[in-house]
């Protein structure tokens, strides 16, 4: 019968359609294929053989280090609608050196994968070895760039460097994929990726991926692979498809990328330029139309736009992000996704976080926000609540998986389309409905005609502005019989052997739902309005409403279990959370819910006073809320209610951050500075693709085993008439900087250029010397580059390898030959033995005060002096320290905030680099921004009791070119959140290594 329906369903992908006209671009009668507990076929994926669609958010453990909050995005993630999380796993975070890897503390994966099965999450696994995630070198460990075979190749080199790392991180995944590692371990990862975003598929590629993929089955790793196509091009595809002008691999599964829908404006406002694609079952089909380019193998989108990436120099473009790709577009675009057979989503970013330390590529700054669902400040923003819809839908209606299209609808304008796919197990249907073009956004009165599983019907629908309506019909739910709705179903449970529904839909808009009985129902409207009308011929029951707060029905008999129908407008049902089998109302945020002897304990987060509601089984007698008690009693609908609204959380006052001590932070500048312990610049092997002056030495940061952060060089010279200017070509990343003293007075700097989404990042500045360096004698020349992040390798052309740090520096007269005075250097940075292992590769760089330890908290500063900020050249530290006392039992989100917060940039220079308990939670740039407000986690920011700080100012001594005011801000605060603890780290300079 199931072949027939599919048969069938080909032949109507020929005819001509009134609405969207799918065509034949997947092979439904391709065989299952099986891996363990995980299988599929060109429908769906199955786990323990039933059909599953994957609705997936990405989050990045490193972006955030404080390892008890990674539990409260998970369960947020859960409570808004996803059932699978995907995760990168960063190469470089867990490898300062070759030959030595860490995976303890802000590292643990293994805990990471522990806690996504304990709050109920499948696991998709992307472990590289290159990422990209806008992270410095695309996830590349610093040492990897001094390696002169290339990149992302069958080079021996690289598999080496990278088979040390899959070793390491494969053995951990097996313990926790949904197969076990047949030594007793199990988990929850139910998909594997073996490389992101290979744009290049010569020979030397194929055999790269040979490798990648018997690396991972030599490792243990038994569910199915796959790699994830940058932007459709019909890369890296199973062999078994026969597409043309795709190039196979030796992957299981096609999976590929997408951002479609446009972008703010520089000046903050969303648009809606463009509509959503059809990138399978309706799409154009071929090599680039998206899962067409494997017919064998189901729908995969990786990665699809939950938000976008921020600049440095731009006017802040996370919050219009969340919008541009938020409420409506959600819906929209989701939708078309799912209608067009892409059954598996992963959206990027569920939650951004936070590019703390030196983990930022160029391209971006310390937040990375991303615009996504949960804010980098862990608020969950008002797209959140859409998704948990969403995500309530598919959860509600498993048959939405392995659906195919089930022809034409008839509608009754031309502004509207409608996506119309059946369950060829159940005929069950789904019908999105949008605007032609999707992306359009007019307000429309329409009708469909369509024939569904129980008849032939005409639905009346409104569709206005920009938004899409997720439908299905001919559904069973639970004891119920749907044959259709003009509303969208949120949620089902089933208590006491009757079924509660939650369906929403605007507000004030007209609704009707269809219920199929052998005989007539008694129907009792609870509360709000409603009117009923049952046709015996059909044994139809037509439901009339609007929605308009919230409608309680309930209907019994007609040869069914009692249905309690929950109306809602959008609103209303955003304040309910299906946790297990209870629904509640109410509350902020529910996270788990757990019935026992008869009592109910929910824990969540409440904003503001908020009435509580509970659809629970009879057999709940007490409730407690975040394990206090709550008094309850029974309503006549039913359910369980507070008899008073939950507590809010308690304002609580910041303190001002004042008694600032100050120290001068640049003694490598003094021509005194004593630095035999440098390395000499020397002619050591070079592996950079920037090109350097014939015969010159090699001065790249990287060579000399200094990755992060500012690195030092000084250079000594004897005086000669020829030493008229320096010119220097240097390599800093996005808005990156370099620093020139001469004798130990300031010549001059240079700053990339910022405010490019794409950014420079070398530069050749040249400086006029100072008549002092024509004088007889020695000389000596101290320059600071600070290196704000390696270029990513995107096009896998090496692009990490470009030039960090200088590369080469000549005095010359201003009319003869470069290079005419001989320097000998020397260069000295934070190398590749970490002296602070716990915070880890991105934390430091090589300023003398963070060697000295002056970042940590128990630094002993009462040596400084207290002084007013004052613009000084070069580097100064300002420290402070502050106590703390947010109410227990509350969630807080504080940060750190610079200067006047309306605006993206100061109208002076200077740079910072913020340490909150020793750990460096980012970079300020004053006159660059965007940002100027910086999140401190709880867990590195201690909310009950002394917390330091400690910046490191860098200006170039202009007047006013200095520190601002630095105040605390609250950024969110509820009642509620998890327990977290402080993360143990180093204090004091003695525990450094």
């Amino acid at each position: 019968m199931i072949r027939a329906a599919l048969l069938a369903a080909s032949a109507l992908l020929a005819l001509p359609a009134a609405a969207q006209e799918a065509r034949q671009t997947a092979n439904f009668n391709a065989p299952v294929k099986t891996f363990g507990r995980i299988s599929y076929d060109a429908r769906s994926l199955m786990i323990d053989g039933k059909r599953t669609i994957i609705w997936s958010s990405e989050m990045h453990a490193f972006r955030l280090p404080s390892p008890d909050l990674w539990r409260d995005v998970l369960q947020k993630m859960k409570a808004s609608g996803f059932n699978t999380v995907a995760f990168y796993f960063d190469w470089g975070f867990h490898s300062p050196k070759k030959g030595i890897y860490d995976f303890s503390g802000i590292r643990d994966i293994d805990r990471l994968l522990t806690m996504a099965e304990e709050e109920g999450l499948w696991v998709i696994t992307r472990a590289g070895p290159y990422v990209n995630a806008e992270l410095t070198r695309g996830g590349f460990p610093g040492w990897l760039v001094n390696q002169r075979g290339r990149a992302r190749t069958d080079d021996p080199e690289y598999l080496a460097a990278s088979d040390e790392w899959l070793t390491r991180v494969n053995a951990i995944i097996a313990r926790h994929q949904v197969n076990g590692d047949g030594k007793g371990h199990k988990g929850n990862v139910i998909l594997h990726q073996i490389e992101n975003e290979l744009a290049l598929t010569t020979p030397a590629q194929r055999r790269y991926m040979d490798h990648l993929y018997a690396k991972a089955r030599a490792d243990g790793i038994t569910v199915p692979l796959f790699h994830n196509d940058q932007g459709r091009n019909g890369y890296w595809v199973p062999e078994d498809s026969k597409v043309e002008k795709t190039v196979p691999g030796p992957n299981d599964l096609y999976a590929f990328d997408g951002y479609p829908g446009g972008t703010c404006t520089v000046n903050g406002k969303p648009t809606r330029g463009s509509a959503a694609p059809d990138w399978g079952y309706y799409g154009p089909g071929g090599a680039k139309g998206g899962a067409s380019a494997s017919p064998n193998t189901p729908g995969f989108l990786a990665e699809f736009g939950g938000g976008w990436f921020d600049y440095w120099g731009s006017n802040g473009g996370y919050e219009c992000n969340a919008i541009q790709r938020g409420k409506r577009f959600q819906r929209v675009f989701y939708g078309t996704n799912l209608a067009n057979g892409i059954g598996i989503q992963s959206f990027y970013m569920g939650f951004g976080g936070t590019s703390w330390g030196w983990l930022p590529a160029p391209v971006v700054f310390t937040s990375y926000d991303y615009g996504a669902a949960l804010s980098e400040a862990r608020e969950v923003r008002p797209k959140a609540e859409e998704l948990k819809q969403l995500g309530g839908l598919i959860a509600a209606v498993p048959d939405l998986a392995g659906m195919i299209p089930a022809g034409p609808v008839q509608i009754s304008s031309d502004k509207i389309q409608v996506y119309h796919n059946k369950s060829p197990e159940t005929d069950a249907r789904f019908l999105l409905v949008t605007h032609k073009p999707s992306n359009s956004q007019t307000n429309d009165r329409f009708t469909f005609t369509a024939d569904l599983p129980d008849g032939r019907y005409t639905l009346p629908m409104q569709l206005d502005g920009f938004d899409a309506k997720w439908l299905v019909a001919g559904v069973n739910l639970g004891g119920q019989r749907l044959v259709y709705s003009t509303s969208e179903l949120q949620a089902l449970v089933r208590q006491d052997g009757r079924d509660v529904a939650l369906i929403y839909g605007r507000a004030g808009e007209a609704g009707e739902t269809v219920l199929r009985y052998a005989s007539a129902p008694k129907v009792t409207v609870l509360e709000g309005g409603a009117t009923s009308a049952f046709d015996a011929t059909k044994g139809d029951l037509k439901l009339n409403y609007a929605h308009r707060g919230l409608t309680r029905v309930r209907i019994s008999g007609g040869g069914r279990p009692d249905l309690l129908l929950l109306i809602g407008d959008e609103a209303e049902g955003a304040k309910f959370w299906h946790v297990g089998d209870v629904l509640v109302r109410g509350p902020a945020l529910v996270r788990t819910a757990s019935a026992a002897k008869g009592n109910l304990a929910l824990t969540g987060d409440t904003r503001e006073p908020t009435p509580l509601e509970i659809w629970a089984p009879a057999g709940v007698r007490s409730v407690t809320w975040n394990g206090a008690k709550v008094a309850i009693t029974r309503t006549a609908s039913g359910t369980v209610a507070a008899n008073t609204p939950l507590p809010a959380p308690v304002g609580f006052a910041l303190p001002a951050l004042t008694d600032w001590r100050v120290a001068p932070g640049s003694p490598e500048a003094d021509p005194a500075f004593d630095d035999r312990d440098w390395a000499k610049i020397d002619n050591r092997a070079y592996a950079s693709i920037t090109a350097r002056a014939d015969g010159q030495p090699n001065m790249l940061m990287d060579a000399y085993g200094f990755h992060e952060g500012d690195v030092w060089y000084r250079g000594r010279f004897t005086g000669s008439p020829d030493a008229e200017r320096l010119k220097l070509h240097y390599g800093a990343g996005g808005a990156g900087l370099v620093q020139v003293f001469l004798d130990g007075k300031l010549i001059g700097q240079d700053e990339i250029p910022a405010g490019l989404p794409r950014p420079i990042t070398t530069g050749a500045p040249s400086f006029t010397l100072p008549d002092a360096a024509r004088t007889p004698g020695e000389h000596v020349l101290s320059v600071m580059v600070r290196n704000n992040g390696h270029n990513w390798d995107l096009d896998a052309d090496d692009f990490h390898k470009e030039a960090r740090g200088l590369v080469s520096a000549s005095i010359e007269p201003v009319a003869g030959p470069s290079f005419a005075v001989p320097i000998a250097w020397k260069i000295n940075g934070r190398g590749e033995d970490l002296p602070d292992p716990v915070r880890g590769v991105a934390n430091n760089g090589g300023l003398d005060g963070e060697r000295r330890g002056w970042y940590l908290p128990g630094f002993d500063d009462r040596g400084w002096k207290s002084a007013p900020a004052q613009a000084t050249p070069g580097t100064s530290w300002y420290r402070t320290s502050f106590d703390l006392a947010v109410p227990k039992g509350q969630d807080a989100t504080i940060g750190l905030a610079f200067g006047d917060t309306s605006k993206p940039r100061s109208p002076v220079a200077y740079r910072v680099l913020i340490f909150v308990n020793g750990w460096n939670m980012g970079q300020f740039i004053a006159h660059v921004g965007p940002q100027r407000v910086f999140p401190i986690p709880e867990g590195i920011l201690n909310h009950r009791g002394r917390n330091s700080i400690a910046l490191a100012v860098t200006s170039d001594g202009a007047p006013g070119n200095t520190l601002e005011e630095v105040k605390l801000v609250t950024l969110r605060n509820v009642r509620g959140g998890i327990p977290v603890r402080m993360v143990p780290a180093p204090a004091t300079p003695a525990e450094l290594k």
